[in-house]
């Protein structure tokens, strides 16, 4: 849809030509460039992003992703291809505070329709514990054991994925919040592209839909457990654990490739023997051998809880709502959930 402008500097050139890197398409099948399409053109940071890039716009969007399958979000370094992608671009949307070079190349870039989904729902401060329930006093019930956020907030070295001020990122994993981003994503798109707005309107009503579908099928299946405590590598899940009443304690900050302490490693230990915690979780795109070190030490089983950051041939689904409909089996499993 963008009209392409006809210059590229022969340096930007040159670097594209040496690096050879393909077109990281999230949705079509042509292998069009973003930007050279007679669509509207949208670049995506990551795969979160990039799904509801692709639902919402259906058939009237192109869509380019920056990360590729199985890349790290976080460790995604802008090449001078994907500069240029965005240039020609008619949209750019994205999550800002998870991928600060993301958040340089769009801040820099030219396109004009910017969207950062963090401005589009709520985003709170989480650290190696989220969610819980407070007792009759209004205190934390795993305050007096040391185990308050406020105790772990020294333990957070990953303030480079967190949003602005420490905030949490990971809003699309509560599909509450993914629905909202999903309705400020479609009415951005509305005033972008206005020639198809009441398509866009009617993707994302459908999106919506199928999202409070998926919340409601997590408050079913998880409401008979036998315990509200799971244990992560990664505190990716603050924001399903407080929509759902669980909690989640990490072995790391938000950092998924922090290291944590003798002492924080005791302390899950303790936890897990004291809260039934049955099994350890990992994730598909960080190594498992923190999480399996500690599960066999404390006796427990290890398991995958996706934080969605990318589909692999690894992933348990093909898309969103398929990965995040096994998360709640591993949940359900992991919890005792009848």
């Amino acid at each position: 849809m963008n009209v392409r402008r006809p210059h590229i500097s022969a340096v930007a050139l040159a670097a594209v030509t040496a690096l050879g890197i393909g077109t990281l398409s999230a949705c079509s099948s042509d292998g069009a460039a973003a930007g050279n399409t007679d669509k509207f053109d949208v670049v995506a940071s990551f795969y979160p992003m990039a799904y509801l890039a692709e639902q919402i716009g259906g058939e009237h969007v192109h869509v380019t992703s920056l990360t590729q399958p199985g890349q790290e979000p976080h460790d995604l370094e802008i090449s001078a291809k994907q500069t240029a992608q965005l240039e020609e671009s008619d949209a750019a949307l994205y999550l800002k505070g998870l991928q600060p070079t993301v958040d340089e190349a769009i801040g820099q870039s030219p396109v004009k329709t910017k969207i950062d989904a963090a401005t589009l729902t709520s985003l709170e401060e989480h650290g190696t514990e989220a969610g819980g329930h407070e007792d009759e006093h209004g205190e934390d019930e795993h305050a007096e054991d040391g185990h308050a956020e406020e105790e772990h907030a020294e333990d957070e070295h990953g303030h480079e994925h967190t949003h602005e001020g420490g905030q949490d990122p990971h809003i699309w994993l509560d599909p509450v919040k993914y629905a909202e981003v999903a309705e400020g994503v479609g009415k951005a798109f509305e005033k972008a592209d206005p020639d198809h707005a009441a398509d866009y309107r009617k993707n994302t009503a459908a999106l919506v839909g199928t999202l409070t579908d998926l919340d409601k099928k997590f408050e079913t299946g998880l409401a008979d457990r036998k315990t509200d405590v799971f244990i992560t590598t990664h505190a990716a899940f603050g924001y399903l654990a407080e929509r759902y009443g669980l909690t989640e304690e990490a072995i790391s900050g938000l950092d998924p490739e922090s290291e944590p302490s003798g002492a924080r490693v005791k302390e899950l230990q303790q936890m897990a023997k004291a809260d039934g915690v049955t099994t350890i979780f990992y994730e598909t795109l960080v190594s498992d051998r923190t999480a399996k070190t500690l599960a066999g030490d404390a006796g427990l089983e290890t398991d995958v809880l996706d934080p969605l950051e990318g589909i692999t041939d690894a992933s348990r689904g093909d898309d969103y709502v398929q990965v995040m409909e096994a998360n709640l089996k591993a949940l359900q499993t992991a919890l005792g959930a009848k």
